[in-house]
């Protein structure tokens, strides 16, 4: 008897994971609770365990993104999934008839918000003998794409058609399994090894030069073809590593690679590549356009004089990092002004909740910050209670867990308010999204220094732009630009921000 093991909800907001690394091999013998693979959301790196002991029967592969509630994996009791693998070919032949079954295979629950797939690409022919959790073809939801699996050995029979849109639960297949499948072998057995060889020598088989979904994602940004990359895993198939380590056998088939690079470097050649959005860039997609749509956004902007903070920091970074152990940078300034302002303006720290709105007597900062799968957004708890130091070192604890790829999802998970930083990316301006459910994110951009005018006089100084993006159902014109201007006062007078006034 088997138990299959699938991908369990870790979070509300991520819909599908990827499949980073297998612990435990197909066919090894696991205990229950032992680890046997490693899973990665865009937020956070969690192991998966074996529900029960048994022989492990891997379905997905490393580099493979599975929605939640997808098939991982499959569990057997110890020696009985050797023998009745056994038992069904010896008495075959005395009866087959007797021992043929038909089982349907029906789309499996993806995910509590998904309703529906599509069933994309048949990855396996009909008439086929498959084996048990061989993969036999690609569903597409609207957050994911994942593989079903055969969940018996047997010969397969189509029900549905590439192109079908399917509610879960409907009818995907059929398996003719015990006297059938065999069946079917003698039969072809004379052109069955001609089969194979085609298979092989033309690499038919899905899984041979295939990438898994994150894996086809880095090569198309790369601009490297997967007919270029040789896949090291199951059955050739292209993992996520194999697609890190692709730029160097890029030079190799260089007169192909051509055509690729054209639209890059503009030769007069009008060639258009069509390709397939992720699953996660659509989820993405979708709730961007979501709070366009669910919410009344604005921008308001305003500009700083940053000369009184870089001051400070010029004069006292050397001793504040000698008795805190950290630097002194602007995003402390930034966060504890945010915090004071949010004093005379609860309403930028609230959300709506249905009907209602739900004000915070606390302040939970969201920090954008970069990592290598991308920027992820923590959160620094009670920034209220904070000192500068206190934040830099919540900034400085959080980037280097960012990095290292061991952010939970509790420190994911929740924000009353963003701040993001595009101008270390060179950013002068720009009207940043709302972080829902929150109700205001603030844009940090670039300084630059401009002439300005300061007691009748033109004088150069070092000035960033910032930008408050609000949703207007909760936050009136006057809040928003009173809470703007509140923050601009407290960065050109810092010791406001230690005096609390």
């Amino acid at each position: 008897m088997s138990l299959e093991i699938k991908v369990p909800p870790v979070g509300e907001s991520i819909s599908e994971v990827t499949l980073s690394r297998w612990i435990k091999n197909d066919g090894d013998q696991v205990e229950m609770d032992e680890v046997i693979a490693e899973l990665e959301s865009d937020k956070a790196t969690f192991e998966l365990t074996a529900e029960k002991a048994g022989t492990l029967r891997t379905i997905a592969a490393e580099g493979d993104t599975l929605a939640i509630g997808a098939l991982v994996a499959s569990v057997e009791e110890g020696a009985s999934a050797s023998a009745p693998a056994a038992a069904p070919v010896a008495d075959a032949s005395a009866a087959p008839a007797a021992e043929a079954k038909t089982l349907e295979v029906k789309v499996p629950p993806v995910g509590e918000s998904i309703t529906e797939v599509t069933l994309s690409k048949w990855l396996k022919a009909e008439g086929e003998v498959v084996a048990m959790d061989e993969q036999i073809a690609e569903l597409e939801s609207d957050k994911a794409t994942f593989e079903l699996t055969a969940e018996v050995g047997g010969v397969l029979q189509y029900v549905a058609k590439e192109g079908d849109t399917l509610e879960i639960g409907s009818i995907v297949c059929k398996i003719v399994s015990g006297g059938a499948a065999p069946a079917a072998k003698p039969a072809t057995s004379a052109p069955a090894p001609e089969a194979k060889a085609v298979a092989n020598s033309n690499g038919t088989s899905y899984a041979s030069g295939t990438p898994s979904p994150s894996a086809g994602k880095i090569l198309a940004e790369k601009g490297i073809s997967p007919s270029a990359v040789s896949g090291s895993g199951v059955g050739g198939r292209i993992t996520k590593e194999d697609a890190l380590k692709a730029e160097a056998p890029k030079a190799a088939p260089a007169p192909k690679a051509a055509p690729a690079a054209a639209p890059v470097s503009f030769s007069g050649v009008r060639n258009e590549r069509s390709e397939k959005m992720s699953g996660l860039r659509k989820t993405i997609a979708k709730r961007l356009v979501a709070v366009k749509n669910e919410t009344a956004m604005l921008t308001t902007f305003n500009e700083v004089d940053m000369k009184p903070i870089m001051d400070i920091r010029a004069k006292y970074k050397d001793k504040f990092k000698e008795t805190h152990g950290v630097g002194l940078g602007f995003m402390s300034f930034f966060t504890k002004a945010v915090c004071e302002a949010m004093k005379e303006f609860p309403a930028v720290n609230a959300r709506i909740d249905g009907d209602s709105i739900v004000y915070s007597d606390f302040v939970d900062v969201s920090i954008a910050v970069s990592a290598p799968k991308g920027l992820v957004v923590p959160i620094i708890r009670n920034a209220e209670q904070l000192s500068l130091a206190g934040i830099e070192k919540a900034v400085i604890g959080l980037a280097v867990k960012a990095r290292e790829n061991k952010l939970t999802l509790e420190e994911m998970t929740g924000g009353t308010f963003t701040i993001t930083n595009g101008g270390v990316f060179g950013s002068m301006l720009s009207t940043p999204i709302i972080n829902a459910p929150q109700s205001a994110i603030l844009g940090m951009h670039n300084i630059v220094e401009r002439p300005v005018a300061i007691g009748g006089q033109v004088v150069i100084r070092p000035i960033m732009y910032v930008a408050l993006s609000y949703d207007h159902r909760i936050i009136d014109g006057r809040e928003s630009v009173g809470f703007l201007v509140k923050v601009k006062q407290l960065l050109e007078d810092p010791t406001r921000l230690l005096l609390g006034v």
